[in-house]
């Protein structure tokens, strides 16, 4: 659980609750207000990493015109010339040559998602709002004070009556064993990975790199080991165990595998993304600790990724831009999420007052450092300019902030809560349906950490909205903190695929959420 949790409090509902310890401010700071020209330059070193490819394009469209202009007359004395001309033809072949290997070995290598998959837990474990009360009242766990901080978080949450809760919690009382969490652990993901290995016709052995991404239950063996086991993967293949990481840890195993097939040629690679819930629910009565309860809910995904050029025709997108800012050097920003014991012993995730303002600022960092690499020019001349004059003339201007629609077609922004979409959706001057996919996998399947973002996609695509070429930019917070970006293009006009999270519910969707 991470950074995403405390959004669901909503404009009004932690300031309107009883004996509420958390007096945060639950609105993200100002971009307009300050923007850090560090991270513009940061943005710009990227842009100036890939100064080979950018040179060598106008180079060949130049040398294209040129040849496509010439006559036979014009060729013939060419060939004349370089005949009386060894040593410059042996000169020219070998620049070509070194040219040309020196781009093949450095240019990065596309990665492909070939496709993926949502866990969609079964029916029976199903938490409408009402059932979710009782039962926490039931369990004697909480006083009055925290049932009804609970009950107007959950009216404020913008979760609807169809999300998920392990099986452990539906007992009275609840059974939070090992046991449970790992079987909670593999029916997500054994049930994720299943409709992959379906949908692609993927066999488990010809899987490379395996990374599993979960933040509070780390067993030994390994996540990882057990889907090894499971599928009884290759005895050779680079398995990665990610903990502790939060809601965005979804975007860095992505980010991991990336560089790994970067290296590995020929590969595969699998990203597990998953929270589990069991062993983590907090039954004590400090206000901070409880959030996470009303918000968190059953999910997974299972992503598959190829640096293969044959998987380019099948594939369904190609990584473009992975952008990642990290804020735990500052003090703050390591202790705004963190995991603890309360003054009873009872174990939980504590939030700070400040974390909203937190994440603004590693949003805005992210932003500003990814701007550079997909803005178009107009908006980036925009951006320079009023930010000069602001640096040199006059402190009171407020920087122009880009026009992100001109980069994105499609937006996931992490289903961390309804808070945070309402100030993402204002800041960067969303329209309601760029946010619609958020709000939507919030409603139905909750906050399910870094999964969320693929649902989200599943939503885009269920809806028939995802077409060839177009962008879609992936944004996660999470627990240190951090947060993340991932761009995708769009290879093909993308349908969903089978068993898809929203096949049996898309056309109820976008329902109306009461405020």
């Amino acid at each position: 659980m991470d950074g995403g949790a405390e959004v669901n409090i909503g404009r009004r509902g932690a300031a309107a609750t009883v004996g509420v310890q958390i007096r945060q401010s639950r609105r993200l700071p100002d971009f307009l207000q300050s923007v850090n020209l560090k991270y513009v330059k940061l943005g710009y070193h990227y842009l100036i990493s890939h100064l080979l490819t950018l040179c060598l394009i106008p180079v060949m469209a130049l040398i294209i015109i040129e040849a496509s202009q010439m006559n036979p007359d014009d060729i013939r004395q060419l060939w004349l010339h370089l005949q009386y001309n060894l040593v410059s033809v042996i000169i020219c072949s070998a620049v070509l040559v070194f040219g040309s290997t020196v781009y093949i070995m450095t240019r990065p290598r596309p990665v492909y998602l070939v496709d993926y998959s949502c866990y969609r837990p079964p029916d029976n474990l199903k938490a409408p709002y009402q059932r979710f009360m009782d039962h926490s009242r039931l369990t004697g766990d909480f006083d009055e004070s925290s049932l009804e901080f609970q009950r107007k978080i959950l009216e404020r949450s913008g979760l609807g009556d169809e999300t998920y809760v392990p099986e452990a919690m539906h007992y009275l009382p609840p059974r939070p064993s090992m046991e449970a969490a790992r079987e909670e652990a593999e029916q997500v993901m054994f049930g994720a990975l299943d409709n992959l290995f379906a949908n692609t016709s993927l066999k488990p052995k010809d899987i490379g790199i395996l990374i599993v991404n979960c933040s509070l239950f780390n067993p030994t063996p390994s996540l990882s080991a057990m889907i090894v086991n499971k599928y009884k993967l290759r005895g050779n293949i680079r398995s990665f165990n990610l903990g502790g990481m939060g809601c965005s840890a979804g975007v860095i195993a992505v980010d991991l595998a990336k560089d790994l097939l970067q290296v590995h040629r020929n590969t595969n690679a699998v990203v597990v993304s998953t929270e589990n819930i069991t062993q983590n629910w907090y039954f004590g009565n400090k206000k901070s600790m409880l959030i996470p309860n009303c918000l968190f809910r059953v999910g997974g995904s299972a992503v598959l990724l190829s640096n293969k050029s044959v998987d380019r025709r099948r594939a369904k997108y190609k990584l473009v831009h992975v952008v990642r800012t990290h804020r735990g050097a500052d003090d703050k920003a390591f202790r705004c999420v963190y995991q603890e014991q309360d003054e009873n012993g009872k174990t939980g995730v504590s939030l700070s007052k400040e974390l909203m303002a937190i994440a603004g600022g590693a949003l805005k960092t992210n932003i500003t450092t990814l701007g550079p690499l997909v803005l178009p020019i107009s908006e980036q001349l925009l951006f320079f300019s009023t930010l000069i004059i602001k640096k040199l003339y006059n402190k009171n201007i407020k920087p122009y902030i880009p026009d992100f629609k001109l980069a994105f077609e499609h937006f996931c922004i992490h289903a961390g809560g309804r808070a945070v979409i309402d100030e993402l959706e204002k800041n960067l001057q969303l329209l309601p349906i760029h946010v619609e996919a958020s709000r939507m996998t919030l409603h139905r399947f909750g906050n399910t950490s870094s999964s969320s973002i693929w649902y989200e996609l599943a939503y885009i695509e269920a809806k028939g909205r995802m077409r060839r070429g177009q962008r879609v930019w992936q944004i996660a917070f999470g627990s240190g903190f951090k947060c993340n970006s991932a761009v995708w293009q769009a290879l093909r006009n993308v349908k969903p695929s089978h068993k898809s999270p929203w096949e049996d519910c898309i056309d109820r969707y976008p329902v109306k959420i009461v405020s």
